[in-house]
């Protein structure tokens, strides 16, 4: 098994590469000399314990929380010493979908997937109606969604909208901070399955953090653990969850675990 620090992957088939990530709060610590690859068409569920900086990872990737040190490359440059317009232009090619969805609550679905249409792209209304409409749709919403408010909106239903605008720009790589968390079972299979065949269907790249073992098991071609302030496994999580490690044997053999395992056999 290789550990964070010494994955044997060829960095340029890499579509986000991150090189001795340091991220801290003062005088707080999270992530230290922590390796990552995450790899063109694959999905990377990314797990650990509380606290150990699933979520704050994300952000460092996208630009949200500067990290203290180290590199993240993304489509070959380093996101951090590319300049503003470079960015901006990276930016372009991704699409996040954020614990709740993280939709403006003053603003109908169809508005909140228009947002990033109408701020990137030069394209008249009617465009970017039909545009946010083919998203609504991609997202497994009806097309009457597109015309309701957030808080009009079950939970699921706002994960969906959260998704449709995530997938407003066309991104080559699409992040998930906890896709199925707060959903029933049924729902939370069906947002599994939309990502597959999303993922499938349009060739996106994914990077999912997640405490869903369901979703391990049904969505994801690796598994990242992040423990110790950095990732401490990567790989199938066939291989992953056989690692000698406390924590990754109480993850995964715990009741959980072994439910979902079984459900998936």
């Amino acid at each position: 098994m290789l550990n964070g620090g010494d994955q044997a992957l060829d960095a340029d088939a890499a579509i986000i590469s991150i090189r001795g990530l340091k991220t801290q709060f003062d005088s707080v610590v999270i992530h230290d000399d922590l390796d990552l690859d995450l790899m063109r068409g694959e999905i990377l569920g990314v797990v650990g314990g509380s606290g150990t900086g699933k979520s704050v990872l994300m952000r460092a990737i996208i630009g949200l929380k500067r990290p203290t040190a180290g590199t993240v490359r993304v489509f070959g440059e380093d996101f951090y010493r590319v300049g503003e317009a470079g960015r901006l232009a990276i930016e372009r090619r991704w699409g996040v979908l954020f614990q709740g969805g993280a939709l403006f609550s003053s603003l109908t679905v169809a508005q909140n997937v228009m947002a990033p249409i109408r701020e990137h792209l030069n394209v008249s209304d009617k465009l970017a109606e039909e545009m946010a409409a083919l998203k609504i749709s991609m997202a497994g919403l009806p097309p009457d969604a597109g015309a309701k408010y957030p808080s009009e909106l079950s939970g699921g239903m706002r994960k969906r909208a959260g998704l449709a605008r995530a997938l407003a720009l066309d991104p080559e790589i699409v992040f998930l901070d906890e896709p199925t968390a707060g959903l029933d079972p049924i729902g939370a299979a069906q947002f599994d399955e939309l990502i597959v065949n999303l993922k499938n269907s349009l060739g996106l790249t994914v990077f999912m953090v997640t405490h869903d073992l369901d979703s391990l098991y049904a969505d994801c071609d690796r598994i990242a653990v992040l423990a110790e302030n950095r990732v401490i496994e990567i790989g199938p999580l066939e291989e992953v969850r056989r690692a000698d490690h406390a924590w990754i044997r109480e993850y995964f053999a715990g009741p959980r675990g072994r439910a979902a395992g079984m459900s998936h056999a």
